[in-house]
């Protein structure tokens, strides 16, 4: 199972949004896709950063007015990468060393990183099960 590459063990898709929607919107996509988090593009679909859920439940706390906030203001630019040709043996190391939830995959386009995929705790409890 720690050999997978990222390629193949990733499940589902990206869902993402701009810096500039508003977290109202964010909120929605989540509450629609039933995901925890949606990583923030830029203009040529490049990795800006994440939002997560937390990062709204954080809002909310915070700002009256947090529905009209923009993402730009609450994701983490921060987001930690890995390759697709990587292994689940490496989205682990970096879950437990960094204490994350997730990580996204991605493929480098002309020096900007562009999103492939998610890779959580979630997806390395499935691949698991599917062992043996």
């Amino acid at each position: 199972m720690k050999d997978i590459p990222v390629l193949q063990a990733k499940r589902f898709g990206v869902y993402s949004c701009r810096m500039s929607d508003t977290l109202k919107q964010a909120t929605k996509i989540m509450t629609v896709r039933n995901i925890s988090c949606l990583v923030v593009v830029g203009d040529y679909a490049e990795l800006k950063g994440i939002i997560t859920r937390i990062d709204l439940v954080r809002a909310a706390y915070w700002e009256a007015n947090w529905a009209e906030g923009l993402v730009r203001d609450y994701m983490n630019p921060d987001v930690v990468t890995v390759k697709l040709d990587d292994t689940l043996q490496r989205v682990m190391e970096l879950l437990i060393d960094r204490h994350i939830h997730r990580v996204v995959a991605v493929r480098d386009e002309n020096g900007r990183q562009i999103p492939m995929g998610i890779l959580s705790a979630a997806d390395i409890v499935y691949h698991m099960a599917q062992e043996g």
